[in-house]
């Protein structure tokens, strides 16, 4: 793929310049479409997977999408044969892409999902979200479940410390397997082509996205939270969207 693309600087924050030989990568939920009740009740706007087509064709491939995500899900909601990362950087979708293989990941024992079925049970609106090597309670529906959802996760990873973390979202409390991160995505892609050698730029709004935002750093590129940088997702499709263009 020919390289046409020079990202524009963000609109809050024009004086960064814009970056030339980018690679671009771009959290989901909050950050390019904007956040929903439940996980499966987002709204993807339908020009969307053709933007981003175009963004990777004009980026010379070196876009990557890198959400918390089940990689299956990222897959429905953005039919786009672009490289994406999901469940917090522990599924690869690589094709075309060669990157250095993951670690093998430990699941969470299913007595601990049922565990947490049973609290979130208690609280209508609440949810359980399942990762393929975790899981996830959502209580943006059911607020007053965040302490307790937060002190029994707490307890389960207390456990076995050693093969799992404890992550914070928005509105939600997540069982993440220790050895996977939006920072091992980013730099199991920045090893390969056609992201080695560029400079990224990854896009979050949450703290799940500080850890992609420092790999991108570290490179020598920048991390970029949405409500500094564009505010909106809207303001950031439209970004991207002028981004495209090639102007």
């Amino acid at each position: 793929m020919s390289d046409r693309i020079i990202l524009p600087p963000p609109p809050r924050v024009p004086g960064l310049g814009p970056i030339a030989a980018a690679a671009l990568f771009l959290d989901f939920d909050g950050t390019l479409v904007e956040i929903a009740p439940r996980p499966d009740a987002v709204e993807v706007p339908d020009h969307l997977p053709d933007l981003l087509h175009r963004l990777t064709e004009g980026l010379g491939g070196a876009l990557a999408i890198v959400s918390g995500r089940a990689l299956g899900e990222l897959e429905q909601f953005l039919p786009v044969p672009i490289p994406m990362a999901g469940d917090h950087g522990a599924t690869l979708r690589p094709d075309p892409l060669q990157p250095p293989t993951l670690p093998s990941l430990p699941s969470p024992p299913e007595a601990w999902r049922a565990r947490a079925d049973a609290l979130v049970a208690k609280h209508p609106g609440a949810l359980v979200e399942d990762k393929t090597h975790g899981f996830v309670i959502h209580y943006r529906q059911a607020p007053e479940l965040g302490p307790e959802a937060a002190a029994l996760l707490a307890s389960m990873v207390a456990e076995d410390p050693l093969a799992f973390t404890l992550l914070e979202a928005r509105m939600a409390w997540e069982i993440r397997p220790r050895g996977a991160s939006k920072a091992t995505a980013v730099r199991a892609l920045m090893a390969a082509a056609p992201f080695a050698g560029r400079t990224p730029v990854f896009i979050g709004d949450d703290v799940t996205d500080e850890e992609g935002m420092d790999a991108a750093r570290s490179f020598g590129g920048q991390g970029w939270r949405l409500d500094d940088m564009f505010g909106t997702p809207q303001v950031l499709r439209d970004w991207l969207a002028e981004a495209a263009t090639g102007r």
